[in-house]
């Protein structure tokens, strides 16, 4: 399923290819005024058609580039602009002498030719440069072939220059909006990816914390005993017992760190997925109820509250989060919903089921072991709600 930076930009590259598509609508009307184009039209339209392409190809450039800074696309420009001479050429041999009292075929295609290679120029060319160039160079030889064939005044011209002053700046803008809607989305998908890492930062403290210092201890209680028994000292076993208790208190230190019970504070968790989400663009509403909860309790849920927001932030496109939290009699409920999930279909109905994953397998454990339970539903149209469980007389200890 797109997502809406996907769908706005299939949006963008409509608007700016209808229009070159925009000024052979206004030329054939011009063209088919005639009384009879014979088959002389037939190389004219050719000619059209092949320059509408390599234009289309120009512009197709000019997107790709935007917004960094690609080296100037020579081939395809070159190749629309010969491509519009050739067609201004041979409609100008096909139809050398205007129709009294109707459009001339060749203004018509000159004013085409330059158009659209003006509109497709404009992705790849600031508009002002643009206008400076081809747009008056394009309205001079209008000016001209239109008196040498019609001896009209400089409406055609005219014309052609508010085309221009209208089409040109407009592309350029609408090339500028995609341009500005790709970095926005780039510099939120880096937002939640340093919000990840810095996640994973804050756990490898906590690791380094709780075994950098006992290990150092651990290594000099072992080389004091190590000495102490080549002397044959009794000291050694006391020495020895003494790394294992060191040890056992690492172990517990380590096993409440991956548990989140040493890291995992809920008011703090709280507090941090606000920060997190709002940094990485997203409208968080935090509501909690002022009843303490058993350390127990707080622990499994300030870790839902944790997986939570990575997921929110990994695998979303999320605007809005809800995080509430309730107590009622004898349970406390935490639930997380959120926007922006790309939603799968299943025979063209909606499909609510989720595929568990490592973090929420490792949550409804973690709840689990206190008696609680943890559901996590897709919920129309786009979104997606975490919600856990757990009851207020658990003294079980979360794995």
């Amino acid at each position: 399923m797109r997502s809406d930076t996907d769908r706005f930009e299939i949006y963008i590259k409509t608007t700016l290819y209808s229009n070159i598509l925009l000024a052979p609508l206004i030329a054939l009307g011009a063209i088919t005024s005639t009384d009879r184009l014979g088959w002389k039209a037939v190389p004219v339209a050719a000619a059209a058609i092949a320059h509408i392409l390599f234009c289309g190809r120009l512009m197709r450039a000019g997107i790709a580039a935007t917004p960094k800074d690609a080296p100037f696309p020579i081939r395809p420009a070159l190749a629309g602009g010969a491509s519009g001479v050739v067609t201004i050429a041979i409609a100008i041999v096909a139809y050398p002498q205007a129709v009294p009292g109707r459009e001339s075929v060749a203004v018509a295609a000159l004013m085409l030719s330059v158009t659209i290679y003006a509109i497709a120029l404009t992705t790849v060319v600031r508009s002002t440069i643009v206008l400076s160039t081809v747009g008056f160079a394009g309205c001079v030889a209008v000016a001209a072939l239109s008196h040498a064939q019609t001896h009209a005044g400089p409406g055609p011209a005219v014309a052609l220059a508010g085309i221009l002053f209208f089409l040109v700046p407009g592309a350029r803008v609408t090339l500028w909006t995609l341009s500005l809607v790709r970095e926005l989305d780039k510099a939120r998908r880096d937002q939640a990816n340093l919000a990840v890492a810095e996640e994973r930062l804050r756990f490898s403290r906590d690791l380094h914390d709780v075994l950098g210092r006992t290990l150092s201890v651990v290594a000099l209680k072992a080389e004091l005993s190590a000495r102490l028994a080549q002397r044959g000292r009794p000291e050694a076993a006391d020495e020895m017992l003494e790394v294992r208790r060191i040890a056992q208190n690492s172990l517990s230190d380590l096993r409440g760190v991956i548990a989140g019970y040493r890291a995992a504070d809920l008011s703090g968790e709280l507090a941090g997925a606000r920060a997190l989400l709002e940094s990485a663009g997203i409208s968080c509403d935090v509501q909690s109820d002022d009843h303490p909860l058993p350390a127990a309790v707080q622990a499994a849920l300030a870790w839902v509250v944790r997986e939570g927001t990575t997921n929110v932030l990994r695998h979303s496109e999320a605007r809005i989060c809800r995080i509430t939290l309730s107590v009622t009699t004898g349970e406390a409920t935490l639930t997380m919903e959120n926007d922006g999930l790309p939603l799968p279909t299943s025979g063209g109905a909606f499909d609510a089921e989720v595929v568990r994953g490592i973090g929420l397998t490792g949550l409804a454990e973690r709840v689990g072991a206190l008696g609680g339970s943890v559901s996590a539903v897709r919920v129309e149209p786009d979104g997606f709600r975490l919600r856990a469980r757990a009851p207020l007389d658990a003294h079980g200890e979360a794995t």
